[in-house]
């Protein structure tokens, strides 16, 4: 495509240009552009399940169209209300909770003054992120064990009587909690940390010049420096409020918690793969479930750049 200036001579788009100059990088981009499209974009054409009755003998193409049977199935099932329920309490628990530690942290350790103390933490809460949670959830179970965990054993010596952490509707939902906190802590402190990292230290030094101790520093400072950073952060995690960690529910959930710990991607799991083998059914929770975290994320954004002058995603 080609463009003409203020003096006449043609020039070429700015995309073109962008490509000639940095060709390098957007060649680097490519495996991660195909990677996406292969393995993101490519199967959602595969949500059409959702609209049919689909038998696998059949296939997709053959099977009968029934448009939203499923999704009316779905939601007057007893296990809508029970799922999404659980779901949305958890990533409440999550938003409340999970949310703000990482930032906490890392204004914490900010204010940590010898470099090799803040280095040495920042290495040590890094570790858990790197743990799959397939060992995080038997380290978990070996800790909250009734008979022979480390927390029981605290409770036993202060008077108390063991409790079935794992297996107790009134505790599970804080054992997800509190995992999630200990393995995403530090790696979700990065952002916020290089984020604090481009505050003018000018302005440090002029609060310092009038008087202002460290917590002054951090509320007047530090906290509205990395404000755009926070919003943007928590759009996300709005938009993912249907979106509890799969991998960490599978691992840590068992039949005497599935009341209170079932969230909608392991019911997804369970009825369209494991139990009934119901693809129709699983397909048409999955695409409840995106569509609903697009709308979230949509007034998420509006509602961030209406009280924040502007600071969204968009």
């Amino acid at each position: 495509m080609v463009k003409a200036n203020g003096s006449g001579k043609p020039r070429k788009s700015t995309v073109l240009r962008a490509l000639r100059m940095h060709w390098e990088l957007y060649l680097l981009f490519i495996p991660i552009l195909l990677w996406y499209a292969v393995f993101c974009y490519v199967p959602m054409g595969g949500i059409i399940i959702a609209f049919k009755d689909f038998k696998v003998l059949r296939g997709i193409w053959e099977s009968p169209w029934i448009g939203f049977g499923n999704f009316q199935r779905f939601i007057s099932s007893p296990a809508f209300r029970a799922t999404l329920g659980n779901t949305v309490i958890i990533s409440l628990m999550n938003l409340a909770f999970v949310f703000p530690a990482p930032i906490i942290f890392s204004i914490l350790l900010n204010e940590v003054q010898r470099t090799f103390l803040k280095r040495f933490i920042q290495t040590v809460s890094y570790l858990p992120h790197f743990i799959s949670w397939t060992i995080a959830g038997g380290l978990f179970y070996m800790l909250l064990s009734p008979s022979s965990g480390a927390v029981n054993g605290v409770i036993e010596l202060l008077g108390g009587q063991p409790i079935n952490f794992m297996g107790s509707s009134k505790y599970f939902r804080w054992v997800l909690v509190l995992s999630s906190i200990w393995k995403g802590l530090g790696w979700g402190a990065i952002v916020y940390l290089a984020a604090i990292a481009g505050v003018d230290e000018e302005l440090y030094e002029a609060a310092t010049i009038d008087g202002a101790k460290r917590f002054a520093k951090i509320w007047n400072i530090t906290i509205p420096s990395i404000m755009n950073v926070i919003v943007i952060m928590l759009i996300l995690q709005v938009g993912n409020i249907l979106n509890v960690n799969f991998e960490q529910v599978f691992i840590l959930i068992n039949d005497t918690v599935l009341g209170v710990g079932e969230t909608i991607e392991y019911y997804i799991y369970r009825v369209g793969l494991f139990s009934t083998n119901n693809y129709s059914l699983g397909a048409t929770v999955g695409l409840f479930k995106s569509v609903i975290g697009l709308v979230l994320i949509l007034c998420t954004n509006a509602l961030a750049k209406r009280l924040t002058d502007g600071g969204g995603i968009w």
